[in-house]
């Protein structure tokens, strides 16, 4: 199984590569926050939970949202891989994460980092930009650094179009595939 995780600052393409890798390498999209919208509509356990934390106005503990991806990882046992998308955010999920990923014989194959923004149309508003940026900073650039002490990173030019960029994608996961 090959999981990835493809990291960016906000309105770096994260999203067009994503779908392009999930096609290409036959990998499960795991969005956190689709699976969490998705396990409060079904009213699962873990959505209840969840919900009850989202109506207080607070966030949802790391260990709710890891019982989601252990749920999902359950739903999708023959899959060849995924690719985490919005998550991790924190080191402190990070952690949770691998030990998930070590109870179910697997780990992170690869973390790429790529840059430059994609002109979406919040990008253009400065405040909101400027938050996004802090938060990817402070939360989002210390998961980075957690990964590149497993030696699990690669930063990617994210600089051309979305095809030379993608090229660079894959040309990094064939390598680690092999």
């Amino acid at each position: 199984m090959f999981n990835l995780i493809l990291f960016g600052p906000p309105g770096s393409g994260k999203g067009t590569q994503s779908e392009k890798l999930v096609e290409k390498y036959d990998l499960v999209h795991l969005s956190t926050g689709n699976l969490l919208r998705q396990e409060i509509k079904d009213k699962t356990p873990l959505g209840i939970e969840a919900k009850s934390f989202i109506d207080k106005g607070q966030l949802v503990p790391d260990e709710v949202v890891i019982g989601m991806v252990d749920s999902y990882f359950d739903l999708h046992k023959g899959a060849k891989g995924f690719l985490f998308d919005g998550f991790p955010r924190t080191v402190a999920q990070a952690k949770a994460l691998d030990n998930l990923l070590e109870l179910k014989k697997t780990e992170i194959g690869k973390v790429l980092i790529r840059g430059k923004t994609s002109g979406r149309s919040d990008d253009m508003d400065e405040k909101v930009q400027r938050n996004r940026q802090d938060v990817y900073k402070k939360e989002t650039l210390p998961v980075a650094a957690y990964y590149t002490k497993a030696k699990k990173v690669a930063s990617i030019n994210g600089m051309g179009n979305v095809e030379d960029i993608f090229e660079r994608l894959s040309a990094i996961i064939d390598k680690k595939m092999k």
